[in-house]
């Protein structure tokens, strides 16, 4: 995980967190959406900052796989002019560490086994009830709004235009499931393990009920963009178990991942 040291200006963080920024302080971001600080006190802390409203569904899911001691602990979420959610620091290692990326087949296949295993924990509860229908309207919106990348999967689950996967996506909406607790981003870098062991998962604002094959397809994607191979996708679906998979699904959602 990336963790750059630096000096924070504490006029830009709300009053409630300031004086947690003491202690030595990192930018752990990784994508231009959220600001993430990683503070070195406590056990660890997770500061992040996003647009107003934008967190507020991954600290309702941060909080349900808590509850199910799987995830992060919330200690804090605060909205105003911006989203700041802090949460406690999962012990362990992602699985980008050199420990599990060193040997890509148990890395396959204990993610494959820790999938299975969270698609099967009882939905009771879920505070996100309607991930299925939310990404569908997602690419339908997007659809219309102009917003798609055509860059995003161009080696493996490329399409030619967003006319044409907007009519896969319309193909095959009515038959995604609402059935399963998903992760949502299901990468490498969102699990965390103690010598191969789960320890939590991270990065949950995707998260919700909604259809399994949604984290299929990101597991696989990761291992071949993380590993920088395509050697284990086939493996990983093996492992997981081939009886829930539907691999039509499988290969349309790509067409909605272009949307989102």
């Amino acid at each position: 995980m990336k963790r750059t040291p630096i000096q924070p200006d504490l006029a830009l963080f709300p009053a409630e967190f300031q004086h947690l920024l003491a202690g030595p302080v990192f930018d752990s971001s990784c994508s231009p959406e959220a600001r993430v600080y990683y503070i070195d006190k406590d056990g660890g802390l997770f500061l992040k900052s996003a647009p107003a409203g934008s967190l507020q569904k991954e600290a309702a899911m941060d909080r349900f796989f808590f509850e199910k001691g799987i995830g992060p602990q919330v200690l804090s979420y605060h909205t105003a002019e911006q989203d700041w959610l802090l949460t406690a620091r999962v012990p362990g290692e992602d699985c980008l560490h050199a420990q599990y990326i060193s040997d890509p087949r148990r890395l396959c296949d204990t993610t494959a086994l820790l999938l299975r295993q969270l698609h099967e924990t009882p939905i009771a509860g879920c505070p996100i009830a309607h991930r299925t229908d939310d990404y569908i309207a997602a690419a339908e919106e997007h659809f219309h709004t102009g917003q798609y990348d055509a860059s995003l999967f161009p080696d493996n689950w490329g399409y030619a235009s967003a006319e044409e996967a907007i009519a896969v996506v319309r193909q095959f909406a009515p038959a995604l499931q609402r059935d399963t607790l998903l992760h949502g981003d299901y990468c490498l870098p969102n699990i965390l393990l103690r010598d191969w062991q789960l320890s939590g998962f991270i990065d949950l604002g995707a998260g919700g009920i909604g259809d399994r094959h949604i984290d299929l397809f990101w597991g696989v994607w990761s291992l071949f963009f993380n590993l920088k191979t395509d050697a284990w996708g086939e493996r990983f679906l093996d492992v997981y178990g081939r009886d829930r998979i539907d691999k039509d699904i499988l290969g349309a959602i790509g067409a909605f991942e272009v949307f989102q």
